[in-house]
C-alpha cells in the first residue's frame, strides 16, 4: 500500500510491502515527492502499480517514522450517527440526514503511532471507520458520479472525548482533541477494491477483543451518497477525506462503559484496505517522555 514517511526528516511518499517501506522517487524519480501531490497528480494508480512492480531495496519499517497517508489533509468531514445500530445504541433515530462534523490535522496521529488520552478527560472511546480519499475536484457531484472523485480509501479511528463531545449539541471539540485520531496504515488505490467500496468487513478490537463488527454495506448514507451530500454544500479538493462514521460497540454504550486506558492496544481493520494499530498513551506521559528527549 501507499504510506506517507520521515526520511532524513522529509516527508515523502513511499510504498509498504513485505520487506518495508521504498520512496516512490526511488522506484521512479519521475513520481511526486508527497503524498498530498501525488494525489492532485492524478497518478496514484500509476504509482501503486510502478511500485508493486518494483524489486529493488527497502528500508526496514522499523527504521523510519510512517505519518498518517494525508499528514494534512485538505478537508476532514466526518459523518456520525452512520451505521443504525450506533444510532440505536446512542439513543437516536435513523437519521435522514447525517450528523457532519470537521475534524483538524492536530487530531491525527499516526498508524503504530500513540492516541492520546488527554489529561482534560478520562472518557477516550474508539470508533472503527472507513476513509474516502477525494481525488478530484467537484462541486454538485451525482451518486452516479461519485466514484469517478474517490481516488483511494483508509482506515480511521475516530478517537472521542465523549464527555466534552456531550457537553453541546456541537461535536466538533470532543472530536477534535490532539493526537486523537488513528488514520492509516495507507491508501489503497479504489482500483484495486470494489466499486465504492462495497461489502468490505471492519472489525475493532482492543488489546485483542472484539468490540465492533460490521460491514460496509451497513452504512446508512454509504460513499455515494456521501461524496453527493458533501459537495452539495463544499467544494471537494484532491487530498480532502471522508470519514464515515462508526458501527455499534463503542465504548460509552456499553454497560458497563468501556473506556480507553494508558497501554491499551486498539486495532481498526477493514477488509481489503488494511490494519491500523495504535497504543494509548497517557498526555502527561508523553509531555515527560518530550522532556527528557
Amino acid at each position: 500500500m501507499l504510506v506517507s514517511f520521515l526520511e532524513n526528516g522529509v516527508e515523502k511518499a513511499g510504498y509498504l510491502s513485505n520487506t518495508g517501506v521504498t520512496a516512490l522517487t526511488a522506484i521512479n524519480e519521475g513520481l511526486p515527492i508527497t503524498m498530498l501531490e501525488l494525489v492532485n497528480s492524478g497518478r496514484l494508480d500509476e504509482a501503486a502499480r510502478m511500485a508493486k512492480a518494483y524489486e529493488g531495496p527497502a528500508a526496514p519499517v522499523d527504521s523510519v517514522r510512517l505519518l498518517p497517508p494525508l499528514p494534512r489533509p485538505g478537508k476532514i468531514v466526518c459523518f456520525g450517527l452512520n451505521y443504525v445500530d450506533h444510532a440505536t445504541e446512542s439513543g437516536f433515530e435513523k437519521p435522514d440526514y447525517p450528523s457532519l462534523f470537521l475534524r483538524s490535522s492536530t487530531s491525527l496521529t499516526a498508524p503504530g503511532g500513540t492516541l492520546t488520552r488527554p489529561r482534560a478527560s478520562d472518557k477516550l472511546d474508539y470508533e472503527g471507520e472507513l476513509v474516502a480519499v477525494i481525488g478530484r475536484r467537484g462541486r454538485h457531484i451525482s451518486m452516479e458520479e461519485a466514484a469517478d472523485f474517490v481516488c483511494a480509501y483508509s482506515c480511521f479511528n475516530d478517537g472521542s472525548v465523549r464527555d466534552f463531545q456531550l457537553r453541546t449539541t456541537q461535536w466538533t471539540v470532543g472530536k477534535n482533541f490532539d493526537g486523537t485520531g488513528g488514520f492509516g496504515p495507507g491508501l489503497v488505490p479504489a482500483s484495486e477494491l470494489p466499486r465504492l467500496a462495497r461489502g468490505l468487513k471492519l472489525q475493532t478490537r482492543v488489546n485483542g477483543a472484539l468490540m465492533q463488527s460490521a460491514n460496509t454495506d451497513d452504512m446508512i448514507f454509504p460513499v455515494a451518497e456521501a461524496v453527493a451530500i458533501v459537495s452539495q454544500a463544499m467544494t471537494l479538493e484532491p487530498g480532502d477525506i471522508l470519514v464515515l462514521g462508526t458501527p455499534s460497540g463503542v465504548g460509552q454504550s456499553r454497560n458497563p462503559p468501556v473506556f480507553l486506558e494508558h497501554g491499551d492496544v486498539v486495532e481498526v481493520e477493514i477488509e481489503q484496505v488494511g490494519l491500523l494499530r495504535n497504543t494509548v498513551v497517557d498526555e502527561e506521559v508523553q509531555d515527560s517522555l518530550r522532556e527528557v528527549a
